[in-house]
């Protein structure tokens, strides 16, 4: 069925979430990464991962698809809705002991060749009502028409401009264990089958459990953290890019740092086939 027109707007209730340091610390480690900033609690207070703001979003995301406007479209058709895109904005970074509440609004509906086009943007604030982080997520309903026109109230951020840049490429390998789609689920706080349940994965034309993008997004993140600013989580003010592929378990990913413009880096990530996973990925940090 259609997923109406009418959507374009609508925003969910806000979700608050009291984030502490046992949520930040299983979140790095559940993707492997150690750095102290995540870890140590005799240095103050413990930081998220920059990629952390996924696990506040995720029960905003799921709420947005019971907006008026999607109910005709089916359960079965709400399975294969895919995260296509990711463009976050880092204001300040998430810390133990602090809470966010996040909301969604729906910016944006449009048809294309796979099926309709929702853009849907997170804000999530502090306790004091500042602004932490917000993100345009693009979400794609496959196979799904739209029923009235397309519409658009509000133009997302112009991406980082990497034309012309030069930069010598460097890779990275990136080791995915078996099972890490299961970590991640229980470590983010993210559920959804198809990364856990490998009947309900074939069920969705999977040949297996898939990796969640966004996991394959922060191993990605990590290694661009530690190679160019030190291990300095602070320092990130943008990540973005386009899901485009999926990561079987056990594997090795490649990570290549293909341009600079400033302090903005331009990434892919490649699994161990050869084949693209995430690609027109970018990074921008502080001076």
């Amino acid at each position: 069925m259609p997923l109406n027109s009418r959507v374009v707007g609508e925003s969910t209730r806000e979700f608050t979430h009291n984030v502490d340091a046992n949520w930040l610390m299983a979140y790095a480690a559940g993707i492997g990464d150690n750095n102290p900033r995540y870890q140590d609690t005799t240095q103050g207070a413990v930081l998220g991962h920059p990629m952390f703001p996924v696990c506040l979003e995720w029960p905003v995301i799921l709420s947005s698809r019971e907006l008026p406007g999607y109910e005709t479209v089916s359960p079965q058709e709400s399975a294969r809705i895919v995260h296509a895109a990711h463009d976050l904005h880092i204001y300040q970074p998430i810390v133990a002991g602090e809470s966010y509440s996040t909301h969604a609004q729906v910016i944006s509906l449009s048809a294309i060749r796979p099926g309709a086009a929702v853009v849907t943007r997170l804000d999530t604030r502090d306790s004091r009502g500042e602004l932490a982080c917000q993100t345009w997520h693009l979400g794609i309903c496959r196979g799904v028409a739209i029923e009235g026109e397309p519409g658009e109230i509000e133009t997302p951020p112009p991406l980082p401009d990497l034309a012309g840049s030069q930069l010598q490429e460097r890779a990275f390998e990136i080791p995915v264990a078996e099972g890490l789609s299961h970590t991640y689920t229980e470590a983010a706080r993210i559920e959804s089958p198809i990364h856990t349940d490998k009947a309900y994965a074939k069920s969705a034309g999977l040949p297996d459990v898939i990796l969640h993008g966004t996991a394959t997004l922060a191993l990605g993140v990590t290694a661009l953290v530690n190679a160019f600013v030190d291990g300095d989580p602070a320092r990130v003010e943008r990540i973005g890019g386009r899901f485009s592929g999926v990561v079987l378990m056990p594997n090795n990913l490649t990570l290549e740092v293909t341009a600079r413009a400033g302090s903005t880096y331009g990434f892919r990530m490649l699994e161990g086939g050869g084949a693209e996973v995430f690609s027109a990925g970018y990074i921008t940090f502080k001076s």
